[in-house]
């Protein structure tokens, strides 16, 4: 027990090629980079100073393998979640921000236009993405009552979760940075979420 609180971190697997690339991953994949994995031993060794009950993690390649070092380090088993991965972008996946305007125009004009119902062909909208991720961290919440949890997730997914506990509209721009391998710290007290820290790369 932990002063009543259930505690979740959150945090975001390492750099991929596909980062460095800057293409959309969505739910395809792209291995970590030499970098990505050296800052999952960076994060794992600081996660070791702390104390947890569970590791979750999507199933997606890069979360997985990000996952598998800080189990590894923590002597933890990993529980695969699929709710926790990136949002699909279907048409737009493994495609750069500038490839997916050439090749599919329209589509790309409504998605920059920020409505978070507006799905991206074979895709995903913000909302379903958003309605899985609260639902995912409500049932761990509820199912871990005063434990220490450890999720490893993906940037669209933290992004949703700061959204939840900060009540941020889907409908507002990002103005904050979802670095790879950031430590994001959450306590949960009789239902309420409260954000104890964010964007830890220490």
């Amino acid at each position: 027990m932990i002063d009543g609180k259930t505690l979740i971190t959150v945090v975001r697997h390492g750099q991929t090629e596909w980062n460095e690339l800057g293409r959309y991953q969505g739910m395809m994949d792209s291995r970590l980079t030499a970098e990505g994995i050296t800052q999952a031993h960076r994060l794992a060794d600081h996660l070791r100073t702390l104390s947890f009950s569970r590791l979750y993690s999507s199933d997606l390649g890069r979360a997985v393998q990000t996952a598998e070092i800080i189990a590894a380090v923590l002597q933890i088993d990993i529980t695969l979640d699929s709710r926790l991965r990136e949002r699909n972008m279907g048409l737009f996946q493994g495609l750069t921000p500038r490839e997916a305007e050439l090749k599919y125009p329209d589509a790309f004009a409504q998605h920059k236009t920020g409505n978070p119902d507006y799905p991206v062909p074979q895709g995903e909208c913000l909302r379903q993405t958003f309605d899985r991720t609260s639902a995912c961290l409500d049932e761990l919440a509820e199912k871990h009552l005063e434990e220490s949890l450890v999720l490893v997730t993906h940037g669209g997914i933290l992004d949703m979760i700061i959204r939840k506990v900060l009540d941020i509209p889907l409908e507002r721009p990002r103005r904050f940075s979802l670095k790879n391998c950031s430590i994001n710290c959450f306590s949960i007290t009789d239902g309420i979420w409260k954000l104890e820290s964010w964007g830890e790369t220490r």
